[in-house]
C-alpha cells in the first residue's frame, strides 16, 4: 500500500481524530439511508424525496457562510464538541418518533432542516480543524483519509443498513447514529490543539475577505463553481436512489447494494489519487475523472431507464461503482489544491463557501424529483450527465492553467509553495 496515503496518521492528534471521526461519518451516512427510505416509506413519493434533500441543504447552504467566520473566530475544537451533541439530540428525538410509531413525512423533514442548520455551522469548522493537525506536506494524505472514511463508510455501511432496515426499520438507525456523534464529542475532551489567530471585523467584512480571495485565484473560481455543478446536477443522483430501487425492481437489500458501490467505487478513487498526487499532469487527470465520471453517470440513467430488463440491475451497480471512482479523483484532488493555497487565518471562511457544494447534493434532488415525478426518474439522471459533460469539455478547452496545474507543486516546501498560487492566478 502506498505509504504516501497513510502519512498523515503520523501525527498524533489527526490519527486521533480521524478514528474519533468514524463516529460521525458512519452516523452520518446510517442518517442519510434511514431518512430517505423512511420518507419513501412514509410517502412513496419521488418528489418527497427531492424534498427532504431541500429541507437539509438549504438552511445548512445559508448558514455555512456563518460557520466560515465562526471556525475563524472562535475555538474550533469546541465548536465541534457543541454540535456533535446537539445532533446527537436531534437523532434521538427521530428515533423515538419512530419507534414510537407516530412518526410523520413532516417529522422527518422538521428534524432534517435542524440537523442540517446544525451541520451547516459545522463542516466549515471541521474542514478547517483538521488541517491545523498536520504539516503542509501531509494535506493530500489528510484530505484522502478523510475520503476514505467517508468513502468506506459508504461502501459498507449501505449494505449494513439495508439489513437492519429489513430486519428492524429505521429508528435502530437513527440511535446508532446518535452514539456516533457522542463518540465524536468525547474523542475532542482534552484534545489539545493550538488555537488558531482569532479574526476581527465585522461580520461583512470577514465574509467579504473570504470572498476577495476567491475572485483573486482562478483555482478557485474554476474549481468551486465546478464542484458545485458536479454536485447538483451529477452526485445529487443518490439522493433518489430509492426510486431508482422501485424502477430496477429490488427491493431494501439492492438499495443498499446500489449504494455500497458508490462507496466502494469512491474508496478505489481515493486510492488511485494518492499513487497520482506527484503525477505532472495532475490537473488534466483532475477534470478527466469529472468527465469520466459524467459518462459513467449517463450510463447509470440508461440501466434505469431499461428497468427490469436482464442485467439492467447489475449495469446500474457497474456504472454507480464507475461515478463514485471517477467522481472521487476529481472531488480529492480539487479540495487538496484548494486546501493547500488557502492561508489558515482565511480557511473556514473559503472552505465554507466551498463546502456549499456538498449540500447541493441533496437540493439537485430536488431538482431531479421534479424531472423524476413530472417525466420519468431515468430521464432526471440523463439530464443531470449531460449538464455535467458539456460544462467540464467547456472547462477542459478553456481554462489552460487548471489543466496544467502539476502535482509536483503540491508536495513542495512552504518556500516554494507560492508557485501553484501563482500559476493558477488570474
Amino acid at each position: 500500500m502506498n505509504t504516501v496515503l497513510f502519512s498523515a496518521l503520523k501525527s498524533r492528534r489527526y490519527r486521533r481524530y480521524w478514528f474519533g471521526s468514524m463516529g460521525t461519518v458512519g452516523a452520518s451516512q446510517l442518517m442519510i439511508m434511514a431518512q430517505g427510505w423512511l420518507i419513501f416509506e412514509l410517502s412513496g413519493s419521488p418528489m418527497d424525496l427531492g424534498i427532504l434533500g431541500a429541507a437539509v441543504s438549504g438552511p445548512a447552504i445559508v448558514v455555512l457562510f456563518f460557520g466560515g467566520i465562526l471556525a475563524d473566530r472562535f475555538d474550533r475544537r469546541y465548536l465541534l464538541m457543541t454540535t456533535s451533541l446537539i445532533t446527537a439530540v436531534l437523532l434521538l428525538v427521530q428515533a423515538f418518533l419512530d419507534y414510537s410509531g407516530v412518526v410523520e413525512v413532516w417529522h422527518v423533514l422538521v428534524l432534517g432542516c435542524v440537523i442540517g442548520i446544525v451541520t451547516g455551522f459545522e463542516w466549515p469548522v471541521r474542514q478547517a480543524f483538521f488541517a491545523k493537525l498536520i504539516t503542509r506536506d501531509q494535506m493530500m494524505s489528510a484530505v484522502s483519509l478523510n475520503s476514505i472514511l467517508w468513502q468506506g463508510s459508504r461502501m459498507i455501511l449501505p449494505a449494513l443498513a439495508g439489513v437492519l432496515i429489513a430486519a428492524s426499520g429505521t429508528a435502530l438507525l437513527f440511535a446508532l447514529g446518535a452514539l456516533g456523534f457522542v463518540a465524536m464529542f468525547l474523542t475532542l475532551v482534552g484534545m489539545q490543539v493550538e488555537r488558531q489567530v482569532a479574526t476581527t471585523g465585522s461580520t461583512i467584512k470577514q465574509f467579504a475577505e473570504g470572498i476577495r480571495f476567491i475572485f483573486n485565484h482562478r483555482t478557485f473560481v474554476v474549481l468551486i463553481p465546478l464542484t458545485w455543478i458536479w454536485m447538483f446536477f451529477g452526485f445529487s443522483f443518490n439522493q433518489l436512489m430509492p426510486a431508482f430501487v422501485e424502477s430496477l425492481g429490488t427491493d431494501e437489500i439492492g438499495f443498499g447494494a446500489l449504494m455500497s458501490a458508490v462507496g466502494l467505487g469512491s474508496a478505489v478513487g481515493t486510492v488511485l489519487v494518492s499513487s497520482i498526487q506527484q503525477y505532472r499532469h495532475l490537473g488534466f487527470t483532475m477534470l478527466a475523472g469529472l468527465l469520466f465520471g459524467a459518462v459513467a453517470l449517463l450510463g447509470f440513467g440508461i440501466a434505469v431507464f431499461y428497468g427490469t430488463t436482464r442485467f439492467a440491475f447489475e449495469a446500474a451497480v457497474v456504472f454507480a461503482f464507475l461515478v463514485g471512482v471517477f467522481g472521487s479523483v476529481y472531488l480529492i484532488t480539487s479540495m487538496t489544491v484548494l486546501q493547500i493555497q488557502v492561508p489558515d487565518v482565511l480557511r473556514g471562511r473559503v472552505m465554507g463557501i466551498h463546502i456549499i457544494s456538498f449540500y447541493l447534493m441533496p437540493l439537485g434532488g430536488l431538482f431531479m424529483g421534479v424531472i423524476a415525478s413530472v417525466y420519468d426518474d431515468s430521464l432526471a439522471v440523463i439530464v443531470g450527465a449531460f449538464v455535467v459533460l458539456v460544462i467540464t469539455v467547456v472547462i477542459m478547452i478553456s481554462q489552460r492553467d487548471i489543466r496544467r496545474i502539476d502535482g509536483r507543486d503540491l508536495s513542495e516546501s512552504d518556500s516554494n509553495s507560492h508557485k501553484l498560487t501563482e500559476s493558477a492566478r488570474a
